[in-house]
């Protein structure tokens, strides 16, 4: 369903609806006093990011994921030249050294299939952001979603990380 309802934007409302969701982002406390945020350069049918991390990468130190078997990797991004296409997905994912102290991470945005009004999160099924999360003791976890891939509830395992906070076009679930 959700593939489906993705696949009904055009570029245009995709844009469109995912500038809603930045700013929501950046209108709640925590992303305001975060030094450190770990984004995800965003796939085609994930609430996009492109321009958000390089609009936002000089005044913060931004991280990017960069898969690595199962498992993610962190390095920061310095730009649109530090970028080559990921091995596994062909998502951009920056070159450089390894961000290694994930302690040091403020804010998480996540992105998702699907999202419920408790937070819960729905990946691809093969646990990387729930493996990375756990690993990020201090950081607040932000799932940024269309409004329609929020639902009332969704299916959860005892694997999954909740999000403190979802972020949709027009919503903002959690208390922060």
């Amino acid at each position: 369903m959700m593939r489906e309802r993705k696949r009904a934007l055009d570029s245009g409302e995709k844009l469109r609806r995912s500038e809603a969701v930045v700013r929501r982002l950046e209108a709640l406390d925590h992303y305001k006093s975060a030094r450190v945020v770990l984004l995800y350069w965003s796939m085609t049918d994930e609430v996009q990011t492109h321009d958000f991390v390089n609009r936002i990468y000089r005044d913060r130190t931004v991280l990017l994921p960069c898969v690595d078997g199962d498992d993610l990797r962190l390095r920061p991004y310095t730009g649109p030249d530090c970028l080559v296409a990921g091995e596994q997905f062909g998502i951009g994912e920056p070159t450089g050294p390894e961000w290694t102290d994930l302690a040091a991470i403020d804010l998480v945005a996540v992105p998702g299939v699907a999202f419920d009004r408790k937070r819960n999160r729905m990946g691809r099924g093969r646990g990387f952001y729930d493996r990375l999360l756990k690993s990020t003791p201090n950081a607040v976890k932000v799932g940024l979603a269309y409004d329609f891939q929020v639902l009332d509830a969704i299916p959860v395992e005892p694997h999954d990380v909740p999000m403190d906070c979802v972020v949709s076009e027009t919503s903002t679930i959690g208390d922060l």
